[in-house]
């Protein structure tokens, strides 16, 4: 663990499912900085290795591997490999986002079998090792878009709503088991090659409104993602399950 961290989750074992970019790296960043050994798949080779090169950098197992979310069989290749890797699976947090914004099949697709149906995969997949982990978590990605109504994108709004519900059925699967399941629900994040990023550039209009529904005036980093992240998957947070949890400066509160 980094001197001055707040969470010692040194021993814990990590994987995180679209992990080498923007929230995905700040998640698989923060458990390795709080000790953890972390394992992260994503389909950029190139950012995958980067990322896996900042793990070891704090001294526990860092695992890589390039996985299409998409693919049921690559989750499943993905998950098994991880759990060798780490020697066993303590936390799962599924992170990865196919974007499906365009209301046509190919939008709503996308959101279905990356945001949704990878979720429910790996979670499959990694269920016999958490099943027998003292420290059992499983955290999604969600959206502050699950909540509201919206005149655009709404296959992402309904993607992560369908996600949020099933954290809580999850959750209540899974409690007999020891493990506990929960979900983040971030506001605007804003990083370098992320979609807020690319909007300020390409839709400042678009950008500046988003910005002024936010009260405390500023988009989020993903770092702050990523803290939320670290205190639901540890003992802080051994009482809490199906949750929601949003993340976004208030945003939500302006609808």
């Amino acid at each position: 663990m980094a001197s001055g961290a707040v969470f010692d989750l040194y021993g814990y074992r990590v994987v995180v499912a679209g992990g080498s970019k923007g929230i995905g790296r700040a998640i698989a960043l923060a458990f390795a900085q709080a000790g953890a050994a972390v394992s992260i798949c994503a389909r950029g080779a190139q950012a995958l290795e980067a990322t896996r090169q900042e793990l070891a950098a704090w001294g526990q197992i860092a695992h890589a591997a390039a996985c299409d979310l998409a693919d049921a069989p690559a989750i499943a290749r993905y998950v098994a490999e991880a759990a060798q890797a780490l020697g066993g699976i303590d936390v799962l947090v599924n992170n990865a986002s196919g974007y499906g914004f365009g209301d046509d099949d190919a939008g709503w697709l996308a959101g279905f079998e990356v945001d949704l149906m990878a979720a429910v995969r790996a979670s499959r997949e990694a269920l016999p090792h958490l099943a027998s982990s003292p420290h059992a978590c499983i955290l999604h990605t969600s959206s502050i878009a699950a909540f509201h109504p919206r005149r655009h994108g709404a296959p992402y709004a309904a993607v992560k709503a369908a996600l949020s519900h099933y954290t809580t059925s999850q959750a209540l699967a899974l409690a007999t088991q020891g493990i506990r399941v929960n979900a983040i629900a971030p506001g605007s994040v804003e990083f370098p090659g992320g979609l807020w990023d690319r909007r300020r550039r390409e839709e400042p209009a678009l950008y500046e409104a988003t910005l002024m529904k936010i009260p405390f005036g500023r988009f989020g980093a993903p770092e702050e993602i990523a803290h939320a992240a670290l205190f639901l998957a540890s003992p802080y947070a051994a009482w809490i399950t199906g949750q929601t949890l949003c993340v976004d400066g208030g945003q939500g509160l302006n609808g």
